[in-house]
């Protein structure tokens, strides 16, 4: 009778310990996925912020007249030049290529 005792005992000892082990490993990949999760969230929240407040050049006009009245204005990107000096000499050049 006390050997089937102390075998239930350790059996139940033994189980009890592969449960909590199994169990440890199941809440370590929990917060690891809730981990990446967190970031890939930010991440999100970044790129819908861009994608929203950037996504094309008549939103960007909406938010113009919207915030900014008459502060800014509509250049064509092919008059944009880039100034740079070489031994204190200015070079004014095109920022974009035009193949012709």
């Amino acid at each position: 009778m006390k050997k089937i005792a102390l075998l239930s005992i350790v059996i139940l000892i033994l189980c009890t310990s592969i449960v909590k082990n199994s169990t440890k490993e199941i809440e370590d990949n929990i917060f690891s996925i809730k981990e990446n999760i967190k970031s890939l969230k930010t991440d999100l929240g970044d790129i819908k912020l861009e994608y929203d407040y950037l996504s094309s050049p008549e939103k960007l006009t909406e938010y113009k007249s919207q915030y900014f009245l008459d502060d800014l204005i509509r250049i064509d990107i092919i008059k944009i030049k880039k100034i740079s000096t070489n031994n204190n000499d200015l070079q004014i050049m095109n920022i974009l290529q035009i193949n012709e």
